[in-house]
C-alpha cells in the first residue's frame, strides 16, 4: 500500500497525531453517549410524552437499528472515498438528527430522529478507529487504541451519569441538544486538523453488497428487537429472522464472487479477526443488557433519581479512563500478551456482574464492587481486543475492519438488551430480574474471554510454527 499524500509514510507518525486522536475521540464518545443516555430518561419520557413500553424500546432500539445496519456499507465508503469526509458527513448528520431528536413533539418524532442520528453514527463510527489506525506507528498503535478503547467505555458508562444530570436540571430534550455545540466543536476540528486518508487501489464500489449487508443486519436486529415482547416464534420474529438469514448468505455468496468485494471474507480464516470479533459480540451482550437492567434497578427498586442513578454508574468509566489514560493496562497487556489480557479482563468483568447479581441485591455495596471490577476487565480486554482486530487486517480495509468490529458490538448490545430485558420480563420482580440478567451476562462474557483468549492462542502458535519452519 502506498501512503496518501495527506497521511505520514509507514514507520513515521503524524506530527500532530496525539491531538487528532483527541479531535476522533471527541466525536466517537458523542456517539457512544446516545448508546446508554436514554436509559436514565425512561421514566420522564413515560411521564412526559405517554410513550408505551414499546415506544420506549423503539426510542432505544431505533438508533442501534439503523446504525448496526450501515456499519459495514459506513466503513466500505470510508476506505473509498476518503475517511476525513465520511468523519465530516457523520458529525453533520449526527448534529442535525440530534436537534430534531431534542424537538420532537411525540413518540413517533423522537424515534424517526434516533433512526436518523443513527446514519450519522455508522459513518462516525467506522472512520475513528481506522483514522487512528493511519495516523500512529505500529509501535504506538496499542497505547492508542488504548486511549481509544477508554473513550468507548467511557461513553458507554457516562450516558447515564450525563443523562442523569441533564434531566434533574431540564427537561429530556437537553440530553440530545447537548449534542450539538459537541458535534460543531468536531466538525471545526476536523476540518482543521484530520488528515485525509483512503485506500489507493480505487476498487469499483460494491453497491449489491452495501444493500445486502444493510437489508440483511438490519432484518437480523428488528428480530432480535421484537423477541421480548411478541414471542421468539412468533411472525413478528420469525419473518424479519428468516430475511435476515437469507440475505445475509446471500451476501457471503455475493462478496465470494466478485473481485472487489467490500468485506472478504477471508478475514474470517485469521483467528485473530475471529478470536476477537467472537469476544467482541458476547462481551456487548453481557455488558449491554447487563447495564441496561442496572439502571432501572437503580432508579425503580432501590428509589434513586436519574442523577443519582447516573453518578453511582460513574465508578466503571472512571476505573477504565484511570487504567487506560495512565498506561498501566497497556503495560499489563505488553507483559501478559493479548490472549491472557483478554481472558482475565473477561473474567473480572464476569465477576463484577456476579458481584452485582449476589452481593445485597437491594443496596449499592455490591454494585459498587462489580462495577469496579468491571472498570478493570474493560481497560484490560477492550483494547487488547481492538488491536488484535485491526492488526489482522490490510490497512487499506481499516474501515471496513471498523464496521465488522462496529457490527458485531452493536448485534451484541442489542441481543444482549433483547434477551436479559426477556429475563427481566418473565420474573417474579425487578430485583430478581437483575439478579438473573446479570448472571446470564456474567456466563456470556465469561465465554467470550476463554474462546477469544483459545483462538488468539492458536493463531500465535500457528504465526511462531510458520516462522520457524
Amino acid at each position: 500500500m502506498s501512503p496518501s499524500p495527506h497521511v505520514p509514510a509507514q514507520g513515521q507518525g503524524h506530527a500532530r497525531r496525539w491531538l487528532i486522536l483527541g479531535v476522533i475521540c471527541l466525536a466517537q464518545l458523542t456517539v457512544l453517549l446516545d448508546n446508554t443516555v436514554l436509559n436514565v430518561a425512561i421514566p420522564s419520557l413515560t411521564r412526559e410524552l405517554h410513550a408505551e413500553t414499546s415506544d420506549i424500546q423503539w426510542m432505544i432500539n431505533a438508533y442501534s437499528l439503523v446504525q448496526s445496519g450501515l456499519l459495514l456499507s459506513a466503513g466500505s465508503a470510508a476506505d473509498r472515498y476518503g475517511r476525513k469526509k465520511m468523519l465530516i458527513s457523520g458529525l453533520a448528520l449526527f448534529g442535525i438528527g440530534s436537534l430534531a431528536a431534542g424537538l420532537a413533539g411525540s413518540t413517533g418524532q423522537l424515534i424517526a430522529a434516533r433512526a436518523g442520528m443513527g446514519v450519522g453514527g455508522a459513518l462516525l463510527l467506522t472512520t475513528t478507529l481506522a483514522v487512528a489506525m493511519q495516523i500512529f506507528t505500529p509501535e504506538e498503535q496499542p497505547k492508542a487504541i488504548g486511549v481509544w478503547a477508554a473513550v468507548n467505555a467511557l461513553g458507554f458508562a457516562a450516558g447515564p451519569l450525563i443523562g442523569g444530570f441533564l434531566l434533574n436540571h431540564f427537561w429530556w430534550g437537553a440530553i440530545f441538544l447537548i449534542n450539538l455545540p459537541v458535534a460543531a466543536l468536531g466538525l471545526v476540528a476536523v476540518v482543521a486538523l484530520v488528515p485525509e486518508s483512503k485506500s489507493p487501489s480505487g476498487d469499483r464500489p460494491d453497491l449489491p453488497g452495501a444493500v445486502l449487508s444493510t437489508v440483511g443486519m438490519a432484518s437480523l436486529v428488528f428480530a432480535i428487537i421484537s423477541g421480548p415482547e411478541h414471542g421468539w416464534l412468533s411472525g413478528r420474529v420469525l419473518a424479519p429472522a428468516g430475511v435476515a438469514v437469507a440475505v445475509l448468505a446471500l451476501f457471503a455468496y455475493w462478496e465470494s464472487r466478485i473481485p472487489h468485494p467490500m468485506l472478504d471474507l477471508h478475514f474470517f480464516r485469521d483467528r485473530r479477526f475471529t478470536g476477537a470479533v467472537t469476544g467482541t459480540v458476547l462481551i456487548t451482550f453481557g455488558m449491554g443488557g447487563a447495564l441496561f437492567l442496572l439502571t432501572q434497578h437503580l432508579q425503580f427498586v432501590l428509589g434513586y433519581g436519574p442523577l443519582e442513578a447516573g453518578l453511582r454508574t460513574a465508578p466503571l468509566a472512571l476505573t477504565v479512563v484511570a487504567l487506560n489514560f495512565s498506561g498501566l493496562s497497556a503495560t499489563w497487556a505488553a507483559r501478559l500478551g493479548t490472549p491472557v489480557s483478554i481472558a482475565l479482563g473477561m473474567v473480572l468483568m464476569a465477576g463484577g456482574l456476579v458481584s452485582i447479581a449476589l452481593l445485597d441485591v437491594r443496596g449499592y455495596a455490591g454494585t459498587l464492587v462489580g462495577l469496579l471490577l468491571i472498570g478493570g476487565g474493560c481497560a484490560i480486554a477492550n483494547p487488547a481486543m481492538a488491536h488484535a482486530i485491526m492488526s489482522a487486517i490490510p490497512p487499506e480495509k481499516a474501515g471496513v475492519g471498523a464496521g465488522v468490529n462496529g457490527t458485531l458490538a452493536e448485534f451484541g448490545n442489542g441481543l444482549g438488551v433483547a434477551v436479559l430485558g426477556a429475563v427481566l420480563s418473565s420474573s417474579g420482580g425487578l430485583a430478581e430480574g437483575l439478579k438473573a440478567g446479570q448472571l446470564v451476562g456474567a456466563v456470556a462474557v465469561l465465554l467470550g474471554g476463554f474462546v477469544a483468549a483459545a483462538l488468539l492462542r492458536r493463531a500465535q502458535r500457528a504465526d511462531s510454527e510458520m516462522v520457524a519452519a
